[in-house]
């Protein structure tokens, strides 16, 4: 089977990386899709999110890495990949991630979406709190990859 695990990864977290492992191990195919989404303020361009990503899942031989603008049900067409991988951390997520399956389903019932409940260890981590915590110098070298740590301190000093 292969799947679709969008998101904004702006940047990925560690969290992000715990639903890409247990994919790799769960499925035969897992394409991570950046979104590109005008309408969201992000720190990162898609290139530089694209290649943060295909540094740190270079040791899966399952995974790539790809980028999409618009509906994910038009990019999942495009791919020929019709389920969704997406991560739950708290319940707020649930309600937001059950609405845009609903939403998806109706507009392609070939769609399916998995939910994947995130490991405790990343029930509170965001991309936004990453941001935050580094904005204010803190340390985040427990919430991201060593690249992403590199790449966040790096683009924060030069605003």
């Amino acid at each position: 089977m292969k799947v679709i695990y969008p998101g904004s990864f702006d940047p990925v977290t560690n969290g992000h990386l715990d639903i890409i492992e247990r994919c790799s191990k769960k499925f035969e195919r897992v394409t991570v899709a950046v979104l590109n989404n005008n309408a969201k303020n992000t720190l990162f361009t898609v290139e530089e999110r694209k290649d943060m990503l295909k540094e740190v899942v270079r040791k899966y031989n399952n995974v790539e890495v790809d980028s999409f603008s618009g509906l994910l049900i038009d990019y999942a067409k495009e791919k020929g990949i019709f389920t969704v991988v997406r991560g739950l951390r708290v319940i707020s997520d649930f309600e937001y991630e059950m609405q845009m399956s609903l939403i998806n389903k109706k507009l392609c019932k070939d769609i399916e979406t998995i939910m994947m409940v995130s490991d405790s260890r990343y029930s509170f981590l965001s991309s936004s709190v990453v941001k935050e915590i580094a904005e204010f110098g803190g340390d985040i070298s427990c919430l991201v990859p060593k690249n992403v740590e590199k790449e966040l301190v790096k683009k924060i000093k030069r605003r």
